[in-house]
């Protein structure tokens, strides 16, 4: 099944006003759930605030919160284009309630699954009032519960996992990766699209989320791990692996050392590198800037913060 289909999406945006209506329509009544997935990706790539620019992660799972949202408002009786003003809340609590089935997982969904889902639904009614179909707002009044526990908390950074690793890693590929995701703050799909213009000597070019480029310093054992790789030519890519190659790999090397129940994805090497540079710094604008993060309350959600981090200020007082 293909989630994304941008050619179909930029046709339906290509229809004149009555058109798009009567599709969106069409669509909504008889709860095609593909076209009504279109639909959202046509308005998100070029009526919404980041335009062409949506990331394609955020538009696969816009993409699979519409494929949930319809077939249950099917279910539940619930009529997209004149729904009940309760019926935002209503998905809210069934998801609320749902089990999670998905990749082996069991118990409750997640606080970030159900916002996701829930701000993919969002997104089909902002298509919906774009294509002119409907103005109605089931969501407006729904009520997002938030995740008490810290995202740092429930995936906090690696410490010793990193060096224990890489000692026992010996593709020079897979080393650079990780130091790049762990020392340089690099996103991976960041470090798995870098090519070798992005690369100097002392810097890499980074090419972020939403098209935001930045420059990040590297540090000397990713100097020496870069220049142990075979250079190609400057449009070439540093890595050749997908995503889910590199997990692979990255997982394998983290079992290998003794360290595979401890494998919580490339987010924790970054967050990694956030908590060491702000022990250096003391200062969540750097971290931020070297992060690429628009703002430093993301940033202070990658920073593990010691307990007793103002102890020393204390004793003074």
């Amino acid at each position: 099944m293909t989630l994304v289909r941008s050619s179909e999406a930029l046709a339906l945006a290509s229809l004149n006003d009555q058109a798009l209506r009567v599709r969106a329509i069409q669509a909504a009544s008889t709860y095609d759930t593909d076209l009504l997935v279109q639909l959202t990706q046509a308005y998100m790539t070029t009526a919404s605030k980041k335009g062409a620019r949506t990331s394609r992660k955020t538009l696969e799972a816009y993409a699979l919160a519409v494929r949930d949202f319809v077939p249950w408002a099917q279910a539940s009786g619930v009529t997209l284009l004149h729904p009940g003003r309760r019926d935002g809340g209503r998905y809210v609590a069934h998801l609320q309630t749902r089990e999670n089935h998905s990749r082996g997982r069991r118990g409750p969904l997640s606080a970030a699954t159900i916002a996701q889902y829930v701000a993919g639904a969002r997104a089909l009614y902002r298509a919906f009032r774009w294509s002119g179909a409907t103005e109605a707002q089931p969501f407006e009044d729904a009520h997002v519960p938030p995740d008490p526990t810290p995202g740092i908390v429930k995936n906090p950074p690696y410490t010793r996992e990193v060096d224990a690793a890489l000692a026992v890693i010996d593709d020079a590929s897979l080393a650079a990766l990780l130091l790049l995701c762990a020392h340089t703050g690099l996103r991976v799909s960041e470090a798995l699209s870098l090519t070798w213009a992005d690369v100097t000597p002392t810097r890499v070019t980074v090419h972020g989320k939403g098209g935001k480029v930045r420059v990040a310093p590297l540090g000397r054992r990713v100097r020496e791990a870069l220049a142990a790789l075979v250079r190609g030519a400057p449009a070439d890519r540093l890595f050749t692996w997908s995503y889910h190659q590199a997990v692979y790999r990255m997982q394998k090397a983290f079992r290998a050392a003794g360290c595979g129940e401890a494998w919580r994805g490339f987010h924790a090497a970054r967050k990694h590198s956030g908590t060491r540079l702000y022990a250096a710094t003391k200062d969540f604008t750097r971290v931020g800037l070297f992060l690429g993060h628009s703002s430093v309350d993301t940033t202070r959600r990658y920073v593990a913060v010691q307990e007793d981090d103002v102890s020393g200020e204390l004793e003074h007082f």
